[in-house]
């Protein structure tokens, strides 16, 4: 397992998750991006996505977020190729990129799909996703799934389902996405200014 010492991540400046909220000038009450800040113990992270990669802007993109998420925590990236079986069939195709998948994750994984009928995320809500993570000690793998989406197997298996967008995105673009938001997660949780 994965652990850093409590001292790594303290920060004098940010206060920890059961702090109160901070008073606004009105009378109304709001909640400070720093309510969420705390200490968080290291997590692996993995990433698995179904799709070609063959873009060499998006590559780009997701290696410079890749290396900031390296600040934190440790991060490995699995890409399977679609279609192993080179069917026609999508349920064949799709049953085929699942097993590749399923492979590619450990029993004691914490699996975090990303799907357009998942349930919608804000920032702040990827930053306790994280925490709640360091919390059980579990590793988080995120699954990118091919073109006509995840498996049966694949989402039996899953932990929680979640979408980036209202919109559909390309493999690689949500790729791109998810790692920015993992990043902004982790800036949160460490109350650093990144996020406003």
């Amino acid at each position: 397992m994965l652990s850093t010492s409590r001292s790594q991540f303290h920060n004098p400046r940010i206060c920890n998750s059961s702090a109160a909220p901070v008073a606004s000038s009105s009378a109304s009450t709001t909640f400070s991006t720093n309510i969420l800040a705390r200490d968080v113990r290291l997590i692996h992270l993995k990433i698995v996505s179904v799709g070609k990669g063959n873009s060499p802007g998006a590559v780009l993109m997701a290696e410079e977020w890749a290396e900031k998420v390296r600040r934190y925590t440790t991060l490995t990236e699995v890409q399977i190729k679609p279609n192993p079986k080179k069917t026609t069939n999508v349920e064949i195709q799709k049953q085929a990129e699942g097993e590749k998948v399923l492979k590619a994750v450990d029993a004691r994984d914490w699996i975090v799909l990303l799907d357009e009928r998942g349930r919608s995320m804000k920032s702040e809500d990827m930053a306790q996703l994280i925490g709640k993570a360091g919390d059980r000690g579990s590793p988080v793998v995120f699954c990118i799934g091919g073109p006509f989406g995840h498996s049966d197997a694949v989402r039996e298996r899953a932990n929680e389902s979640i979408r980036l967008s209202d919109m559909v995105l390309n493999h690689q673009v949500a790729h791109v996405v998810l790692l920015e938001q993992v990043y902004r997660g982790w800036t949160i949780l460490r109350g650093e200014p990144y996020h406003h």
